[in-house]
């Protein structure tokens, strides 16, 4: 028999969401014990902008797809005495290099580009160009979209080009471009590398970089009051650009025209937009089958969150504790992990007169953003320290993955195996090595020896999932808990290839793999 394509589709989704069901939140009072830390929040960035001096600032907090709260203190321009108000237009600086990157996807997902092209083939001036290797591979667009393409950091020369003419960089193209390291072997920040990414959206679109960026993403994301243009922004909107001087005072720092380098550091927008932007990102996850309704696949905001070129681990004890956070570079995005979270997805902007952040918990739900009009300020620490503001409400809770169809029906039959061992139901659920790496009458005594040790069992508690195909349940005995642990072989249907048991500490110790399998972020003290 033949189905239509859409029958097909459909049958095949329906399928997937029956054997692979989405986490999802369980706590109903989640949303309300964030919000309950929304004033001490508050507190938190006013006291940062009061000891930073920044003339003002707007941040906001972002829970489950809409902006929870916006907030603001201070001044959009310290001559007329304006204060900064929620749609207060700030120049997000290097925050832009990840709407660069989703143009670049939008593209690729297209079938415009591949990001495995080499750049020569958007950039003719690369065939040309000598490398610091003679065995240095092409330069591929992949490279330039994670940082690992060997030019060297340019934070300082990059901001001052940020209205360079496309004469200016075809100019600079043709003199070639120096490496500071090996193409394709570490990360090193470059905002040259965002302004080669500028012209190969303009080429493979067909149309300006800025008005590919604006139609098909702020456009689609109803992002209506961001521009690249300061002179498309009311004046009485925009936030005056400031430099703190040695002395103390202020100094207004002239708007730096848009131009190539723009694709790397350009875009103005208000809090209500990087709001918007902010909950598109996280709406990616969990993977899952709805509808597509973002300008960006989600699977393709995803691959931007994955840490692509690694950049640093650090660890440190201070005041007696142990902290430790691993971080690297995205698709225009900052990817870290740290002893609280396993994926902190981020970016930074600075400019002259300005500096912004922003960050989210893809698999929280939560994410947060600030902009200030101070050169170069970065409201990165605030953010961090709400976090664990967050944290102590309780309602900072990841996403809990239900139990898939195959882990439950496993977990009935190993009940019954628990209480009683049956060989013919032990055979109805082992792929092929369970017997070889213990056989039945070695895995019977086992667990008659330790039904010894516990005493009476009185309830098998539900599976706790550490994904579609591994997890553990608990059994409740007279002496303590057991844990049972199990891994599901790759055949269809799956079958059970790994099966423990053990006596717990306690009812919330997680067994893990016994093969090394991650088992989340955590730090020893």
């Amino acid at each position: 028999m033949r189905f239509a394509p859409a029958i097909l589709a459909l049958t095949t989704s329906l399928l997937a969401s029956d054997a692979y069901p989405p986490p999802r939140f369980t706590d109903p009072a989640r949303v309300s014990r964030l919000e309950s830390a929304i004033p001490q929040v508050d507190q938190l960035f006013r006291k940062y902008a009061t000891d930073r001096k920044i003339p003002g600032m707007v941040w906001g907090i972002v829970i489950d797809g809409k902006l929870a709260h916006v907030a603001t203190t201070g001044l959009r321009d310290r001559e007329t005495n304006s204060p900064v108000q929620p749609d207060t237009v700030f120049r997000i600086a290097s925050m832009t290099k990840s709407f660069t990157s989703l143009a670049i996807l939008k593209l690729r997902d297209e079938g415009k580009l591949s990001l495995e092209d080499p750049v020569s083939k958007w950039i003719p001036e690369f065939a040309r160009m000598e490398m610091p290797t003679r065995d240095t591979a092409p330069l591929r667009i992949r490279n330039i979209l994670s940082h690992s393409a060997g030019f060297p950091e340019d934070n300082h020369w990059g901001d001052q080009q940020l209205s360079a003419s496309d004469a200016d960089l075809t100019r600079w193209l043709r003199a070639g471009i120096p490496f500071s390291t090996p193409p394709g072997t570490r990360y090193e920040y470059s905002n040259y590398a965002f302004g080669l990414l500028g012209r190969i959206v303009t080429k493979a679109s067909g149309v300006p970089y800025e008005k590919y960026v604006q139609s098909e993403i702020l456009g689609r994301l109803q992002m209506n009051d961001s521009a690249f243009e300061f002179a498309d922004v009311p004046a009485s909107k925009r936030a005056v650009a400031y430099r703190l001087k040695p002395d103390g005072t202020y100094s207004v720092e002239a708007p730096l025209p848009h131009g190539v380098f723009g694709a790397m550091g350009g875009l103005l927008t208000t809090a209500a937009d990087l709001g918007k932007y902010v909950a598109f990102h996280l709406a990616a996850w969990p993977p899952r089958d709805d509808a597509e309704t973002g300008p960006v696949r989600r699977a393709s905001v995803r691959e931007m969150a994955h840490l692509w070129t690694p950049a640093n681990l650090t660890a440190r004890r201070t005041n007696g504790v142990l902290t430790a956070s691993e971080s690297g570079y995205g698709y225009g995005l900052r990817v870290s992990s740290d002893c609280r979270f396993e994926q902190v997805v981020a970016h930074g902007g600075g400019l002259p007169g300005f500096g912004s952040y922003m960050a989210w918990l893809p698999d929280y739900g939560v994410g947060m953003f600030a902009m200030a009009n101070l050169t170069y300020i970065g409201p990165a620490e605030p953010i961090n320290q709400a976090w664990d503001v967050l944290l102590k409400t309780g309602g900072l809770q990841k996403r809990e993955l239900p139990a898939s169809p195959a882990l439950a029906k496993a977990r009935d039959h190993i009940v019954n195996l628990w209480k009683a061992w049956n060989d013919a139901e032990a055979k109805s659920i082992a792929a092929m090595n369970f017997f070889l790496d213990a056989p039945a009458e070695q895995r019977k005594a086992e667990i008659e020896a330790l039904k010894a040790e516990v005493g009476e069992c009185t309830a098998f508690g539900p599976m706790l999932p550490e994904n579609w195909l591994r997890g553990q349940f608990n059994i409740s005995c007279a002496k303590g808990t057991v844990g049972a642990f199990f891994t599901m072989a790759p055949t269809q249907p799956p079958m059970v290839q790994h099966l423990s048991f053990r006596k717990l500490e306690s009812d919330t110790v997680r067994l893990g793999a016994p093969t090394g399998a991650p088992a989340g972020v955590s730090c020893t003290q």
